[in-house]
């Protein structure tokens, strides 16, 4: 089983819940519809990866998010996640009305830096994707169609997250290619203060 960090102690998550189109600004560069209803896939454990890839069979896409450990039924820790995607063949999986599994499931395409105790509200969360220095990606819970707890909420409708499971609360308007070389860091901020960051270089 793959691992993430927190504290030092190695944990191994069950799964991966991932949370779409949260975000209106994203829906809108992607040209989709809003939702009805909030949309959820899943990542299995073996989607965890170390490396960040510039493709993996086609151009891979970057979403940076803010990414939640799940423990006692409830958000423990939070840090920085890379959801990649194969976006053309996402792409024509949507057209088809067939899920997402190959374009978003695959070995290595979920990136997740250290996870840090989740010490300050909810709502004061927000994330930054930096690369090659210069700002990509930013947003936060108060943008959020979709708010942690009520993600948390919904799941418990028809899922069990298990302890040690990722909530990945959806991506923030931005996203693009992945190019080899590029430098990535990620970090995630409680009322404007940094909390914790991740650093990848595109292979």
């Amino acid at each position: 089983m793959r691992t993430i960090h927190c504290q030092g102690r190695a944990i191994a998550p069950s799964k991966i819940v991932c949370i779409g189109r949260n975000y209106a600004a994203h829906i809108e560069e992607l040209g989709n519809e809003v939702p009805e209803d909030m949309v959820v896939f899943l990542k299995p454990n073996s989607a965890l990866g170390d490396t960040l890839y510039a493709a993996r069979g086609e151009p891979l896409h970057y979403e940076g998010e803010i990414a939640f450990l799940v423990e006692g039924g409830k958000l423990a820790a939070v840090g920085f996640g890379l959801d990649l995607t194969k976006r053309g063949l996402q792409s024509r999986l949507k057209e088809r009305g067939l899920p997402w599994e190959r374009a978003k499931a695959f070995d290595g395409a979920a990136l997740l830096g250290e996870f840090v105790p989740l010490a300050v509200p909810v709502e004061q969360l927000s994330l930054e994707l930096r690369i090659d220095g210069a700002l990509r990606q930013q947003g936060g819970v108060r943008l959020m169609l979709y708010p942690p707890q009520t993600i948390l909420d919904s799941l418990a409708g028809f899922m069990s997250l298990e302890d040690g499971d990722i909530v990945m609360t959806g991506t923030p308007a931005g996203v693009g290619e992945v190019l080899a070389g590029q430098q990535f860091q990620g970090r995630i901020l409680g009322g404007g203060v940094p909390l914790v960051e991740a650093s990848w270089t595109a292979q």
